[in-house]
């Protein structure tokens, strides 16, 4: 999974974006938790499903709701 299809489906879970962090990563919050993740952009190259599966865990995000991580 690409940082544009995760950013995406963040946003239509009610995440939002808070700002650019050091070097590749951009903090995100989950307003319903309160939880803040760092998640890396790294364009056009995919994260690895133990990354995505981690930064839904971290926003307390359900796996079943985000759906497919491929």
């Amino acid at each position: 999974m690409k940082y544009r299809q995760l950013a995406l489906r963040l946003r239509e879970m009610g995440c939002e974006e808070l700002r650019q962090a050091k070097g590749s990563h951009r903090y995100w919050l989950n307003p319903i938790t309160g939880q803040v993740t760092g998640v890396p952009d790294w364009g056009s190259k995919d994260l690895a499903p133990g990354t995505v599966r981690g930064i839904i865990r971290q926003l307390g995000l359900s796996r079943e709701e985000f759906g497919s991580i491929k």
